[in-house]
This record gives C-alpha cells, sequence and structure tokens, in this order.
C-alpha cells in the first residue's frame, strides 16, 4: 500500500513539474502586446466587378443542340453581366497613413475600404503593389492613425514565440500565437516564392488573415501573413510571412518611385547533390550550381561560368540555390556585389555589377545541356551538320539510346546534346564520339562525373556514376 501511494505521489509532482515547465515557456505579455499594437491592425475589403456570362438553356437543352438546330447564338446566350465581388482581408499602418497588405488582397479591386479596430473607416487609395513579393501600400487620409513599430526580422530565431492579429473568416481582430518553425523558406506560388525568404510558422492562420502582421513578443512587426499551406482551405499548422525587412524596401520603392526593382545575376541554377559535389571537387554538397549564363548579363559580364557552384554572395551565405535569388533580388540594380565561388575544386571571388530583374522574368531562356555513353550505358552520335533542326547546335555529341536501368537512366534523355564532362577540376570539352570516348577513358569505375548537357535549349549538370 506504501508503495502505491509513493507512486501516484511521485507521478502527482511529475506532472505539476511538467505543468509548471509548460506554463513558465509560456509567454505571459500576449495580452499587453494586443492593447498596444491592435490599434494599428486594420481590416481591408476589397470590392471588384466580375464579368459573367449565363447560357439561357432554353429549357436546359444542351448548347450544342441548339447549335446544331441553327438557333442563332444571341438567342442561345445572355449578354455579358457584371456583379461586385467583396474579399477581406488584414493589413497594418506602417507610416504616416500609409498602409501595408498582400497584393492579392486588394488585386483588381475597384474600391478598398480600411476599418480600424475604433470603428473608423476609409477609402483607400492604391499606391503601388508587386506581385512578386505578394505586397502592396495603400494610403488614406486620416488624422492620429496609430502605427505599429518595425522590428528586424533577421534577428528573429527558430524557436521565438510569435503572435498574429488579424481578420479570419471575417472575426475581426482575432488574436493567435506561435513559434517561428523555419525561416527563408522558398515556396512556389504564382513565381512569389523566388524572390522571398519565408518565415515559416505555426501560427493558426486562415483566410481573411493575409496581410496581417506577426509580432514579436516586444510588440514589434517581423513579417506579414500571406500564404497558410492546406489540403482542407483551413489552417493545418503551417503558415508563411513575408519577413518585415523584405516588407519595409519593398514599400519603400513603391513610395519613393511607385514600383520595385531588383538586382539580376542572367543564370540559370540548380541544387548540389551528394554525387554532383563528389564530380565538382567539393567537400560537401552545398550552393547554387550555375547551369546556364546570360550572354552580356551580369554574371557573363563578372566572368561566371556553367559549373561554378556560388557558396556565398554580398556576404551572405548560400546554402541552397533558393538562397541566391532572395539575396540578389533585395539589391538595388546597377550595385555592386561579390561572390566567393567554387570552380574546378578551388574557391575563387568574383565581383558584380547587378542588372535589373526584367518585368517579365521569364524573358531569360537558357541555352541547353544534360549526360551520357557505355560505361554509363548510352549509346551517342555525332551532330549531323546536314540536318536543318541540328545545324545551329554547338559541338557536343548527340544521345541516341538510354539503356533501361543504367547509371545514366533517368538523368539523360535520347536527344540531349553532351557538351562537356567534368570531374574534381578537369574539364573535358566534347567535340565528336571520339573526344567523347576518349574522355571516359579517363575515369574509373564508381567515379562520379558532371555531365554538361543540352535538352529543349536548356542547359543542365548532371552527375552519372561510371559503371
Amino acid at each position: 500500500m506504501n508503495n502505491i501511494k509513493k507512486i501516484c505521489l511521485s507521478i502527482l509532482f511529475c506532472n505539476l513539474l511538467i505543468s509548471n515547465t509548460l506554463i513558465a515557456a509560456l509567454p505571459e505579455n500576449i495580452s499587453e502586446l494586443v492593447d498596444e499594437s491592435a490599434p494599428a491592425v486594420v481590416n481591408v475589403t476589397s470590392k471588384k466587378e466580375i464579368t459573367q456570362r449565363q447560357s439561357y438553356g432554353y429549357g436546359g437543352i444542351p448548347d450544342e443542340m441548339l447549335e446544331r438546330f441553327g438557333i442563332p447564338r444571341q438567342y442561345r446566350e445572355a449578354p455579358e453581366q457584371k456583379r461586385e465581388s467583396v474579399s477581406y482581408g488584414s493589413g497594418f499602418i506602417l507610416k504616416d497613413n500609409y498602409i501595408l497588405t498582400n497584393f492579392h488582397v486588394v488585386e483588381d479591386a475597384t474600391e478598398v475600404v480600411v476599418s480600424l479596430s475604433d470603428r473608423r473607416e476609409y477609402i483607400a487609395e492604391i499606391i503601388g503593389v508587386d506581385p512578386l513579393s505578394d505586397l502592396a501600400v495603400l494610403k488614406v487620409n486620416g488624422e492620429n492613425l496609430p502605427q505599429v513599430k518595425v522590428g528586424d526580422s533577421d534577428k528573429l530565431k527558430v524557436g521565438d514565440w510569435v503572435v498574429a492579429i488579424g481578420s479570419p473568416f471575417s472575426f475581426d481582430f482575432s488574436v493567435t500565437a506561435g513559434i517561428v518553425s523555419a525561416k527563408g523558406r522558398s515556396i512556389q506560388n504564382n513565381n512569389i516564392g523566388n524572390y522571398v525568404p519565408f518565415l515559416q510558422t505555426d501560427v493558426a492562420i486562415n483566410p481573411g488573415n493575409s496581410g496581417g502582421p506577426l509580432f514579436d513578443l516586444n510588440g514589434n512587426v517581423v513579417g506579414i501573413n500571406s500564404q497558410i499551406y492546406s489540403r482542407s482551405g483551413g489552417y493545418q499548422g503551417l503558415a508563411f510571412a513575408i519577413p518585415m525587412n523584405v516588407a519595409v524596401d519593398v514599400a519603400d520603392q513603391i513610395i519613393r518611385k511607385g514600383e520595385v526593382s531588383r538586382g539580376y545575376l542572367g543564370v540559370r541554377m540548380s541544387e548540389v547533390d551528394s554525387d554532383l559535389a563528389d564530380a565538382l571537387g567539393m567537400k560537401k554538397p552545398y550552393g547554387a550550381l550555375i547551369n546556364d549564363v546570360e550572354e552580356g548579363e551580369s554574371a557573363d559580364n563578372a566572368g561566371l561560368l556553367p559549373g561554378d557552384v556560388i557558396i556565398e554572395f554580398n556576404n551572405k551565405e548560400i546554402k541552397f540555390s533558393s538562397d541566391l535569388p532572395h539575396v540578389v533580388g533585395q539589391l538595388e540594380p546597377n550595385s555592386s556585389a561579390s561572390a566567393q565561388v567554387i570552380r574546378d575544386g578551388d574557391e575563387i571571388k568574383l565581383d558584380f555589377i547587378l542588372g535589373e530583374l526584367p518585368v517579365n522574368n521569364e524573358s531569360f531562356v537558357p541555352a541547353k545541356s544534360q549526360t551520357s555513353s557505355d560505361p554509363i550505358g548510352l549509346k551517342v552520335a555525332d551532330v549531323d551538320r546536314d540536318n536543318p533542326n541540328m545545324s545551329n547546335l554547338p559541338d557536343g555529341v548527340i544521345v541516341s539510346r538510354v539503356n533501361p536501368g543504367s547509371p545514366a537512366s533517368g538523368k539523360v534523355t535520347r536527344g540531349d546534346l553532351i557538351t562537356m564532362i567534368q570531374y574534381k577540376g578537369k574539364k573535358f570539352e566534347i567535340d565528336d564520339v571520339e573526344s567523347f570516348e576518349e574522355a571516359l577513358e579517363n575515369f574509373s569505375s564508381g567515379n562520379k562525373v558532371a555531365f554538361h548537357i543540352i535538352r529543349n535549349g536548356g542547359r543542365l549538370i548532371r552527375s552519372i556514376t561510371i559503371n
């Protein structure tokens, strides 16, 4: 009986200890933070016109049948009708009557209404938008408007507590809290992720929170809630916020000149996996592997070459290829920057004068490239210069067959053009089948070799293990 009492007391003590630990870990000043910061948070109502065309239906008879019987189109279709659509989001007063929110909250809006927690309402003017960062700047004519305190998002650490205030599902000025789950996330959604190193949090965010502020425990805005990852359309534990340092730079440019300019290198990149790292003479896989360089752009002028790996840019470490656009995009066009580059196994420094990101960022279509041959499971052929489809190709060999289950399978495709083979600082230019076979004689079984390939106009670099 005494033993049972001791066990019960031990369990009770452990539960109390765990409860006290959890309570101690929870921030105590969230209510104070909300009282101080909520007045500068706004609800954004966006109105837009939607054009619809409805079929008269003719008693439910399919349109194809009506057309078959020759009934004129004007009797089959109603004229275009316009209706008003209303969507809701959040935002906050940044400074001088300027309000920051998401671009997708006010996209195509004919009228934007901003509401404060004290029930004041204003018609807002859209000063400017930046679709690539999903940000928009609004302005209202009001007096004695509160404004937020701006924090430094670079100082945030994974595990730090953060608080969101917004209007999910139109429940105005709702408060949720959580932690920073990760930093520097690159997510692709309508091409936004290329230029925003998102903060990932587990703060409960839902439709209507978009554009609202993310606060640290000192009451400083460190992010703008922008997107969620969800299969249901609602919160599932993954939320993403635009770092405040990125947002402030974008907002300042919009306020100052009405548009946003970003630095541009003119490169095509990919990740460095462990096989490529070995083939390129690197100690570990990291950095941004350059697959292609656009002629006449910043990277070309600086001497960057396909096969180079950028590991640091503007004094910021580049761990993944997705890190490079984040860093370059935050720099002004025509500004100077330097990079640490691994080339042929050695580290070198290159200096750049940045270009300007084209308005249509798809305008850079890279050249071409991929891998191939028999110890790797390939059949190759010389470029047929008499074939009009091949007359303008650079020197190399064409892949005519890839053996299923071979080292090259899944990495090289029939029709790829192999232009160069690279291994631990040595580069073998491929001009024809003879030079290709001679290059392969330099490798032993187990060597991981980088193949430079052109495929459908795109330049690629792939690692293949010699068998």
